[in-house]
């Protein structure tokens, strides 16, 4: 009795502190918890582990292989991720949404699903090796493209296989398994490298074995944890169910492939165009300009899976976005727009501070990372078109921008080679995610709002500003920078293009 007034008492009072209007909203409030907590737990494990990598054990590899060698792998390892798509078609997100509604439907669904994901990796590989073929790869660029195919199954079969674990909330299991391929390769990597533990020398083939060996036992014990939550396996083809998710995935598995071509053609493009040890030495180039911007856009990215389910939310139960919207674009923007103006200013010290005193692709680094600021405007109206359903309109727009990269790219490259491409890029970035803003707005009906232009004018305006008194004030440039980003962080307090209070209100949301 007395234990049931207290448990009483206790709900009472989180109903009045979370301002709900009775006791059985708590559950929902307690697994919202938990899946914030966990969720937590994610991120920082990704951004302590994953950002390791391509700052700090790929630059050190290229310094090793050159430019050219790694320029190579870099064009060919965009080419296999060309075409990923057709390894999952959708398949992790069903799974992940069916498990979490289903549990029971575990042992059945996972069978059926192992078939087509087999299936689907022959159909990926026999497509990848015949576009490969055509373009031109010889045997040499074949052997490599062989095992980053090999790379990117495993990688699919890990995010599927994640995604069974994210279904039965083991979400603790998941985050360590989502680092876990990363951490293998930062330690095999940095034995080869920095120590004589072992006698292997360090060149593309054995980089890229050494992703295969950390990819491969991470599907293992990704695979031994979803086995001890099944009943049994039964490998069967089952034509009638996986016909019934190729359909419904194939609308978002057409935009993520279109998306993914614009996104990633320059160095397949760069390498084909220029030939040779030319197109494999800029896509070197390249290579080393694009590795920060990847990294940036690891932290835009979780910014906007948060934002997914949010959208989706407030558009079911027809809640007004708008406000929502603007907070997101100052949040993210904020530190985009002080992010691509500071690497513009501090190319050549970012650039030799990752390339180990190398700045041949200070210029192209300075150019791409101004891409940040249009990618992340599209993890935001992107994110929300998604949310509504928009694929239809999302995926003309992914069309028109592959049109556009591909013809400026043979254009600038072979006058301007990597640069060029990275011109391509930021060109291409910009008109699709003003595109995305158009949608956003006549979709939405949303009113431009004339007084947060002003004050992205006066915050651009300030960031240039800040840059310039603080380039030479003291001889590190590393405090110079930060000394930079702290002014234009306050400047934006003060004029009030972000709050407080609205972070707060985000947060608690």
């Amino acid at each position: 009795m007395f234990k049931w007034i207290f448990c009483f008492k206790i709900q009472i009072k989180a109903v009045r502190h979370f301002g709900l209007k009775n006791v059985s909203s708590l559950p929902l409030i307690m697994s919202q918890k938990k899946f914030v907590t966990n969720l937590a737990i994610l991120i920082i494990l990704n951004l302590l582990v994953k950002p390791f990598w391509p700052l700090i054990i790929e630059p050190a590899v290229q310094a090793k292989v050159g430019n050219i060698a790694y320029g190579e792998y870099f064009s060919l390892f965009n080419f296999s991720f060309l075409l990923n798509i057709l390894l999952d078609f959708g398949i992790t997100n069903f799974n992940n949404k069916n498990i979490a509604q289903n549990n029971h439907l575990l042992s059945k669904h996972f069978s059926a699903l192992f078939v087509l994901k087999i299936s689907l990796a022959f159909l990926y590989i026999v497509v990848t090796f015949l576009v490969g073929f055509l373009i031109g790869f010889d045997f040499r660029l074949m052997k490599l493209l062989i095992v980053l195919c090999l790379n990117q199954f495993l990688i699919s079969f890990i995010a599927y296989l994640r995604s069974n674990l994210l279904g039965l909330h083991l979400f603790k299991t998941d985050s360590l398994i989502s680092i876990l391929d990363r951490t293998i390769m930062i330690i095999l990597c940095g034995l080869i490298l920095w120590t004589n533990y072992t006698s292997v020398e360090i060149d593309i083939m054995n980089f890229v074995y050494v992703q295969t060996i950390a990819y491969a036992v991470t599907a293992v014990i990704a695979f031994i944890a979803v086995m001890r939550k099944t009943t049994h396996i039964k490998i069967v083809w089952n034509w009638p169910f996986s016909l019934m998710i190729l359909k419904k995935s194939y609308p978002f598995a057409i935009l993520v492939l279109l998306m993914t071509f614009y996104n990633r053609l320059d160095a397949v493009m760069i390498e084909r165009l220029l030939g040779g040890d030319t197109g494999a030495f800029e896509a070197g180039i390249y290579a080393k300009g694009f590795r920060l911007l990847d990294s940036a856009n690891m932290i835009a990215y979780l910014f906007s899976v948060q934002l997914l389910p949010v959208f989706s939310r407030m558009l079911k139960y027809k809640e007004n976005v708008e406000q929502l919207v603007k907070l997101a674009f100052t949040l993210l923007l904020t530190p985009a727009f002080i992010v691509a103006i500071g690497c513009f200013f501090y190319n050549k010290e970012l650039t030799a501070l990752i390339n180990h005193g190398n700045i041949d692709s200070a210029q192209v680094f300075s150019v791409l990372m101004c891409c940040f600021v249009a990618i992340s405007t599209t993890y935001i109206f992107g994110t929300l078109l998604t949310a509504n359903g928009n694929l239809k309109q999302l995926n003309y727009m992914a069309l028109f921008g592959i049109l556009v990269n591909i013809i400026l790219n043979v254009i600038l490259i072979n006058y301007y080679k990597a640069m060029g491409s990275a011109i391509s890029s930021l060109i291409t970035q910009f008109l699709t995610a003003g595109i995305q803003i158009y949608l956003a707005t006549k979709i939405f009906k949303f009113k431009t709002n004339k007084r947060l232009l002003i004050q992205l004018a006066l915050f651009i305006g300030g960031i240039i500003v800040s840059n310039i008194f603080t380039y030479n004030l003291f001889h590190n440039w590393m405090i110079n920078f930060s000394i930079m980003t702290i002014i234009s962080a306050v400047w934006a307090l003060v004029i009030g293009l972000i709050s407080v209070k609205a972070i707060f209100r985000f947060l608690k949301y």
